[in-house]
């Protein structure tokens, strides 16, 4: 018989606000942790929420509707909710918090589990690191801020590590960097030293501050043309600003990553 108390967790209240129509997700704080325009769940409301689906141009567009897609934090569940009712993708979230969880399933229009939705109430780091995830996961949205969103909660190499094992061949990742002790360099240079160089690009930021980080696992960039025609088609077919992403996205600066190579490990 194991005697030994399990330590409760206080976890951060999930609170909701009303404006203008839009429904917002907070943990206890001022800072907003997801929105949904009421009249329109299925909506991307956000815009740094709508650029975390720019790994759609990196996918041929007969393909964009395959495969499993996983998002690391849950937030106000836009993006599950999209992969999972839009796209009609297998779809995974994880969240640590559960009152995050029963909030969405309550104000945010959340489904409950199904043949093709799962949510985790599960830690991120030890989800990615389960061996059984190995090349299982084709589109990893990374959103994971506590309440005071001062930075990433996962931000080490180890955890992208792990992300890089779970995705298949071609697979893609998109990550969400803001926070007043965030920082882009730093964490650019960590995902770029998991999955090359080359493999890995960023938007302009958004005018709240939020950078949107693309990493892939072996995935040929075409030309020019091809992108401009995924991004038309993506705009027609989904209503996204692709064309707009095309514009913002670049690749990795070099000087990053070699400034943080050079750097002495600690």
């Amino acid at each position: 018989m194991n005697n030994k108390k399990t330590k409760k967790v206080a976890w951060a209240p999930a609170t909701l606000s009303e404006y203008d129509g839009v429904r917002f997700l907070h943990l206890d704080s001022i800072w907003v942790q997801g929105a949904m325009r009421i009249r329109k769940p299925q909506q991307l409301e956000l815009e740094y929420i709508q650029r975390m689906m720019v790994w759609m141009l990196w996918r041929e567009s007969s393909q964009v509707r395959e495969g499993h897609a996983v998002q690391l934090g849950l937030g106000a569940a836009a993006l599950t909710r999209y992969c999972h009712k839009v796209l009609r993708m297998q779809t995974s979230a994880v969240e640590l918090n559960p009152t995050v969880i029963n909030a969405c399933r309550v104000w945010f229009h959340l489904p409950e589990d199904d043949k093709r939705l799962t949510v985790f109430n599960a830690d991120a780091a030890r989800w990615v690191a389960e061996p059984e995830r190995a090349q299982t996961v084709d589109v990893l949205n990374v959103d994971l801020y506590d309440h005071d969103a001062a930075s990433p909660v996962l931000d080490d190499e180890a955890f992208y590590a792990n992300c890089h094992r779970i995705l298949a061949d071609g697979g893609l990742m998109t990550v969400n960097l803001f926070g007043r002790d965030a920082s882009f360099a730093r964490s650019a240079g960590r995902i770029a030293s998991v999955f090359g160089s080359d493999q890995v690009w960023s938007l302009a930021s958004t005018k709240e501050g939020n950078t949107i980080v693309v990493a892939a696992r072996g995935v040929q960039v075409p030309e020019r043309e091809e992108l401009e025609r995924r991004a038309a088609t993506i705009e027609a077919e989904f209503e996204l600003p692709a064309r707009k992403w095309l514009r913002l996205v670049r690749p990795l600066p070099l000087s990053i990553i070699n400034q943080l190579r050079s750097e002495p490990q600690t």
